[in-house]
C-alpha cells in the first residue's frame, strides 16, 4: 500500500508508525539512512527466558523485549534494509533507506527457533515462504544473510 493509504499511529522523529486499515502497523522511515548508518540504538525493557512474538533472541535463555517500545514494529523481511546488532545494541541500515520506506529486518537473524512461525508475504524474490528461525535456514541462507552474534555461534554448535 501507499503511505496515503496508512494512518499514522505516532511520529518518533526518525521514524513513524503507521498502521492500515487491518492494524497491521509499520515503522516507516522519517529520513534518508546510509548502509552502515545507526538508525536507533536500542535497550532491554524486559528479559524473558522464553521467546514470544514480540522478542528478540540474545542468548540461549535471553529474549528481550525492545526499548525504545516502538522498534518493536520493525516488521520482517526477506530483503531486509536493518539489522538489530544485539552485541552493540543498535539498530543498524543494511543498506539506504529513503524517507517514507519501511524499516524491515530479517527475523532469523536474532531468533535460533521462533515462538511463533508463520507465512512470509514480503514479497521479494528471494522470499523464504515459511519464516520459523535460523534452525531452519540452509547453509546457503545462513551465509547471504547478516547474523547477530549468538546466531551465529547457534550455527556453529550445530555443526560440531
Amino acid at each position: 500500500m501507499k503511505l496515503n493509504e496508512y494512518k499514522i499511529f505516532n511520529d518518533y522523529g526518525i521514524a513513524k508508525l503507521i498502521e492500515d486499515a487491518s492494524g497491521t502497523k509499520a515503522l516507516i522511515s522519517n529520513q534518508k539512512f546510509e548502509m552502515g548508518q545507526v538508525i536507533a540504538p536500542f535497550f532491554a525493557r524486559a528479559t524473558f527466558q522464553q521467546p514470544t512474538y514480540l522478542t528478540v533472541q540474545i542468548s540461549d535463555e535471553e529474549h528481550i523485549l525492545l526499548g525504545p517500545e516502538f522498534l518493536q514494529y520493525t516488521n520482517h523481511s526477506c530483503d531486509p534494509n536493518a539489522f538489530f546488532d544485539t552485541t552493540e545494541m543498535k539498530l543498524v541500515a543494511l543498506k539506504e533507506i529513503k524517507p517514507n520506506e519501511d524499516i524491515t529486518f530479517f527475523y532469523p537473524s536474532t531468533e535460533w527457533k521462533m515462538d511463533q512461525a508463520f507465512e512470509c508475504l514480503c514479497g521479494s524474490p528471494h522470499c523464504l515462504k515459511i519464516i520459523q528461525g535460523a534452525y531452519k535456514l540452509t547453509k546457503e541462507q545462513q551465509l547471504s544473510y547478516k547474523l547477530n552474534n549468538f546466531i551465529i555461534r547457534k550455527i556453529q554448535e550445530s555443526v560440531i
